[in-house]
């Protein structure tokens, strides 16, 4: 299901690091990772979308979200390939994918090609603290309506 991409605008971001946590600064801004378990989405089973922090963008839908065993959320792609983008990681003496959001240049986490097979491949393992959460119920309240169509 193909959903139309509108424009995002980013907020000012003097007023959006007064409300992020120090975590989320050091994650979103620094590419810092949070710990893993012990991060607010990992078990999180509940319908809904995964919006960026700074903008609102939509990101992943619950309906991709899986349990890697690894501690972190995983997904099997995004919503929109165009909201994500990817830059060469070669920190901690190795090579990987870092997943950014495009209109933010976030970081989100890391994409790897050890997810399941009969969905692509991929694994996007993002870190809780780059997101912010929109349950089903709420999306049309919140202004995203139109992706109440992912869970029909």
């Amino acid at each position: 299901m193909k959903i139309k991409r509108r424009e995002y605008k980013k907020r000012d971001k003097e007023e959006i690091l007064e409300e992020l946590t120090d975590l989320q600064k050091r994650v979103t801004l620094e590419s810092d990772t949070e710990t893993p378990f012990k991060n607010e989405y990992n078990d999180n089973d509940e319908e809904g979308i995964y919006v960026d922090l700074y903008t609102g963008e939509p990101l992943f839908s619950s309906k991709d979200k899986y349990d890697a065993g690894c501690g972190w959320p995983s997904f099997t792609k995004p919503i929109n390939l165009n909201n994500i983008g990817e830059k060469e990681d070669t920190s901690r003496n190795r090579i990987r994918t870092e997943v950014i959001s495009k209109d933010s240049d976030s970081h989100l986490g890391h994409v790897f090609e050890d997810g399941p097979e009969d969905k692509g491949g991929l694994r996007y393992c993002i870190n809780s603290a780059s997101m912010h959460f929109i349950p089903k119920d709420k999306l049309e309240e919140e202004g995203y309506a139109e992706y109440l169509k992912l869970f029909k």
